[in-house]
């Protein structure tokens, strides 16, 4: 395993204003989600198209190198009794790649359902298909990155 993969509590000693970027890995499009610096709150950023690895590689640093990225958190998508199937293999095999390309630590965040979750939110703000299809990914990735902010923020010790 690489070094930069790395526990969640990791997040809690990262520098003071710097953000997070939340991956949503599909087989055709990246999904992009970015913290406030504050790490309270993720905004979908945007998609990047699937090309091969060493394109979406380049885009995804390049993007995270523009908004001073201190971590990346990447949506693992687990099977819903907790297994790892297919895409969760491609997932890490992705990340395994990524990793020696990169000095930013990397944790893994279950997204179980997000893609769900964001599309039933599109469907009840009455989005067509077209805008659903447009912003599902980016907001699957913010969906994933705010769990993640939200564990952080429960990890964290309060202030006295």
């Amino acid at each position: 395993m690489s070094s930069n993969l790395v526990p969640l509590e990791t997040y809690l000693d990262l520098p003071a204003h710097a953000r997070l970027l939340g991956l949503d890995l599909g087989t055709k499009t990246i999904g992009l989600a970015l913290s406030d610096v504050e790490r309270r709150i993720a905004s979908p950023l945007e998609t990047i198209q699937r090309v091969k690895f060493g394109l979406d590689a380049a885009a995804l640093l390049k993007i995270a190198e523009k908004h001073a990225i201190a971590g990346l958190v990447i949506g693992l998508p687990l099977n819903m009794d907790g297994s790892e199937g297919p895409r969760a293999q491609s997932t890490r095999a992705f990340i395994r790649n990524l990793a020696p390309l990169t000095a930013l630590p990397i944790v893994f965040w279950d997204e179980r359902l997000s893609t769900l979750a964001v599309t039933r939110t599109l469907l009840d703000a009455d989005a067509s298909r077209a805008r659903r299809a447009a912003v599902v990914d980016k907001m699957a990735a913010a969906y994933i990155l705010q769990g993640a902010l939200d564990r952080l923020a429960r990890l964290t010790p309060e202030e006295e």
